[in-house]
């Protein structure tokens, strides 16, 4: 079950912070369809509101580097960069070793 996990935080600029959470809830529609995509969750830090952090499983680190390859999901990326106040950080990046993870017909019945 290798599967390639990614958690990064994002820190919009404060009076962006409701548009920047709806862009990445675009993205999450975007990628949702695209190849090896098993999860794109956007998560917000009650303790501090300009944080959003973003926790994404994918089939390979392939898939998810093709996904930001698309149209529509470059310009979206383009349209939400003025939004960030700094650097996103990336804190982890790790390779899924085992565990549940529902299959793509187990997603789609619930």
């Amino acid at each position: 079950m290798k599967k390639y996990f990614l958690y990064t935080k994002f820190t919009a600029k404060a009076v962006f912070a409701e548009e920047f959470v709806n862009n990445l809830i675009e993205a999450s529609k975007l990628v949702s369809t695209a190849k090896g995509c098993r999860l794109y969750v956007i998560g917000k830090d009650n303790n501090d509101k300009n944080s959003v952090w973003v926790t994404e499983i994918w089939d390979s680190k392939d898939d998810h580097d093709n996904s930001l390859k698309g149209e529509r999901v470059r310009e979206l990326i383009s349209k939400t960069i003025p939004m960030v106040a700094e650097q996103p950080q990336k804190l982890k990046e790790l390779e899924i070793v085992g565990g549940y993870l529902p299959t793509n017909e187990e997603a789609e019945e619930n």
